[in-house]
């Protein structure tokens, strides 16, 4: 199928509904985050860091942008083709939802920096793989990822830095 091709097309309150679906499974990938650690803001203080490291302040408004876009992207998705014509695609996105909501548990509350590292790298890969095969159902979709794919890269980064600045791994 082409991918200019819309078939079934949800209607309009249904696509409202799906719309606030998707937004509903970002906001609880974010919320694991936030309710898992308690001021990740001061524990992220309290570590060493790499001169390159962003202030404190910065992730609140960047993180609420890319989770804006990412529920987005998965509801254009969505409501194109449906959870039947774009099983792997939608798989794949809930896949990385799921390693994002992971990540600040193992690396704030837990302590884990070196598994939140393995866990963003598999995130990294996983967002790779759905940009890709989101690219082939709908561009906006596949673009409305890709700063989130760039600023899991930089935190993958990050995550390594931090992780070797206070083990003296």
């Amino acid at each position: 199928m082409a991918a200019t091709d819309t078939p079934n097309a949800p209607s309009a309150p249904a696509s409202l509904l799906g719309l606030a679906a998707f937004v509903g499974a970002v906001a609880a990938a974010a919320l694991v985050g936030v309710l898992s650690s308690a001021d990740t803001a001061a524990d992220y203080t309290a570590l060493r860091q790499p001169p390159w490291a962003p202030p404190p302040w910065l992730f609140g408004p960047v993180w609420t942008a890319l989770y804006a876009m990412i529920a987005v992207s998965g509801w254009l998705v969505w409501r194109r083709y449906g959870w039947r014509g774009a099983c792997v695609e939608l798989s794949l996105f809930t896949a990385q939802l799921l390693l994002n909501a992971a990540w600040t548990p193992l690396f704030f509350a837990l302590g884990l920096r070196g598994a939140a590292l393995v866990d963003i790298c598999l995130l990294a890969v996983v967002l790779a793989a759905t940009v890709v095969l989101f690219a082939r159902r709908s561009r906006w979709a596949a673009a409305l990822l890709v700063p989130y794919w760039a600023w899991v890269v930089f935190a993958a980064a990050l995550n390594y830095s931090v992780w070797r600045l206070n083990t003296g791994g």
